[in-house]
């Protein structure tokens, strides 16, 4: 088993090591230590999120650098995204079809109910935004292109378990409970609650689970185009949205145009 791979990597059972290749993995775990707003990274903050020994870590953000995926900078001594990463990014935002076709239908219907809706999938062990609208008629929360949520947490992550087989859900639970530390087993237990959801509304939510002034639903649909699952999802102030606003204003409009898109 390919070691010192950090926790967006899947299990021994998961991966064929004879096609595996751990240094194209390593490198690539660099790159996404970076945090959305984040503009500079130092080997040390590369050694803290990934968990390689600084030797590697020097050799892969050399190679990374020359390839024209990272750039260093002399005045900081850290290191920072170059442009190798932003046309990868393009390409993949180029070619999906499904996020330019939903984008007029979230923009409609955030302005309808007054509340962010996003777009995301999966990455690893997070879930990852792929575009976010904001209502123009209300200050509303919304992260962004490239924003990363917790799948344990987030109704975005819930609503992608719930629609995952059932022994692959199974053991998509126990790494990420794993890589949870203590309190793995409790947000594990929240995450299946949130199936029952699911499986009477059709949603996931995440009442103040991800943040204690957020609340959250989310609406799956499988992206025929590219055969992997998406999700809708609509967030805004737990302070002035509540949960019933959520699970019976929301929750049947999300819902739909899930099911327009899917």
């Amino acid at each position: 088993m390919p070691t010192n791979l950090n926790r967006n990597f899947p299990s021994s059972e998961a991966i064929d090591e004879r096609k595996f290749v751990v240094a194209l993995a390593r490198g690539l775990d660099l790159l996404r230590a970076f945090r959305p707003g984040e503009l500079l990274l130092g080997n040390r903050d590369f050694v803290e999120r990934t968990g390689l020994p600084k030797a590697t870590v020097n050799r892969l953000a050399y190679t990374l650098t020359t390839l024209g995926y990272l750039r260093f900078d002399e005045a900081a001594g850290k290191y920072a995204l170059d442009t190798g990463v932003l046309s990868l990014g393009f390409a993949l935002l180029a070619g999906a079809d499904t996020l330019e076709l939903a984008r007029p239908h979230m923009r409609e219907l955030a302005r309808e109910i007054g509340a962010a809706v996003s777009l995301g999938c999966r990455d690893g062990f997070d879930m990852i935004y792929l575009e976010t609208i904001r209502s123009e008629t209300a200050l509303t929360l919304g992260l962004a292109p490239g924003s990363r949520l917790s799948m344990l947490t987030s109704s975005m992550g819930r609503a992608y378990l719930a629609v995952q087989e059932p022994a692959a859900r199974a053991a998509l639970l126990e790494e990420l409970g794993n890589a949870a530390g203590d309190e793995g087993p409790a947000l594990v237990k929240a995450a299946e609650a949130a199936l029952e959801d699911f499986a009477r509304d059709g949603c996931c939510y995440s009442f103040r689970d991800w943040h204690d002034d957020v609340n959250a639903i989310a609406a799956p649909f499988r992206d025929v185009r590219n055969g992997r699952w998406l999700v809708l999802s609509s967030s805004g102030p737990a302070s002035s949205m509540g949960e019933a606003f959520f699970r019976e204003v929301i929750g049947p409009k999300l819902r739909a145009l899930a099911g327009r898109l899917g």
